[in-house]
């Protein structure tokens, strides 16, 4: 069995858990997001979503799981912020990680570049490397899938300005991506309730992702004062 093989049996059936607080959030910090880690592997989750070298060198040094990575990056004149130039792909793929996730969607890429474009040019860049690809729409997972990601994810959806107000997370375009390709497809968006999660799984998704609902107390706070108002 390869590792890539490896990777998706340990997570198939799984959850991951993503740990990433933004810089002008209070847990901002590579060591509280190790920590975050390691709560979630000792509550069960069998693999970690992680933004930034900083944190998944600290997340790697306290728990023994495997890490889809992200940069998050703000380019002038782009909307694509998960992992878009092959800058973000180079310092990811020395850090080693596990997997590495981008923004697939049809959006132009800060380097004037489509997914279409590029990817071609980063499998062959790093053939050993898994990639799962962030998107939003169907026709967008499905040419991830025709340009060879390893996986796909629901990610993006209601994060783009033309799916902006779908309701999450959005069993419909699991369910259509469950039937239609032979990769692993990951929900992930807006997943808030353990029977929200027990749902994309029954689906038939390969495994889940869930961020927010666990690792980000203000936003889980503004929540229940928002029910209170």
């Amino acid at each position: 069995m390869s590792s890539k093989e490896k990777i998706f049996q340990d997570l198939e059936g799984q959850l991951i858990v993503s740990c990433q607080a933004l810089p002008e959030e209070p847990l901002h910090s590579p060591k509280i997001m190790a920590k975050m880690a390691y709560a979630a592997m000792l509550g069960g989750a069998k693999g970690i979503r992680a933004n930034s070298v900083e944190d998944i060198k600290e997340i790697k040094a306290t728990v023994n799981l495997p890490i889809i990575g992200i940069i998050k990056a703000v380019y002038e004149g782009s909307d694509v912020f998960i992992t878009p130039t092959l800058k973000e792909i180079d310092l990811l793929y020395k850090e080693r990680v596990d997997m590495i996730a981008l923004d697939a969607t049809k959006r132009i890429r800060p380097d004037g570049t489509t997914i279409s474009e590029i990817f071609p040019v980063i499998k062959q860049k790093y053939p050993d490397q898994i990639f799962m690809a962030d998107c939003s729409t169907y026709e967008e997972a499905i040419e991830a899938y025709r340009l060879g990601f390893d996986c796909v994810g629901t990610t993006l959806s209601g994060y783009t300005d033309y799916t902006a107000g779908r309701s999450l997370p959005d069993f419909k375009l699991i369910e259509r991506l469950v039937k239609a390709i032979d990769i692993p497809v990951i929900a992930e968006g807006g997943i808030w309730t353990p029977d929200e999660l027990k749902r994309v799984i029954q689906l038939g998704v390969h495994t889940a992702v869930v961020g927010t609902a666990i690792t980000r107390p203000m936003e889980i706070t503004k929540r229940f004062i928002k029910a209170i108002h």
